[in-house]
């Protein structure tokens, strides 16, 4: 079997022992899908107003990544304020 690049370099980490395993693997996936959960969950709406043209640049970039727009919007607004995204410096 041929691997990736992605692969290979997993591959050459796991044999190099940079991997742990975990003692109580059970416990840290419901601590990992709590989490996931608490992240995703969407409990308020808000409106807000756009401009025809960036709404439907939003749309044409959903459809692009497989996703509905609304979904990229609040993944754009998750980023940007966790500090994933971050505005580019104008100069």
């Amino acid at each position: 079997m041929k691997l990736d690049k992605e692969g290979q370099e997993l591959l050459q980490s796991l044999e190099s022992g940079e991997w742990e395993s975990i003692d109580n693997l059970e416990s840290e996936i419901a601590e990992h899908r709590l989490a996931a959960k608490n992240t995703l969950k969407k409990d308020q709406r808000i409106n807000i107003r756009l401009s025809a043209n960036d709404l439907e640049s939003l749309k044409t970039n959903a459809v692009e990544l497989g996703l509905p727009y609304q979904t990229l919007v609040s993944s754009v607004l998750h980023q940007y304020v966790s500090g994933k995204l971050v505005q580019k410096s104008i100069r």
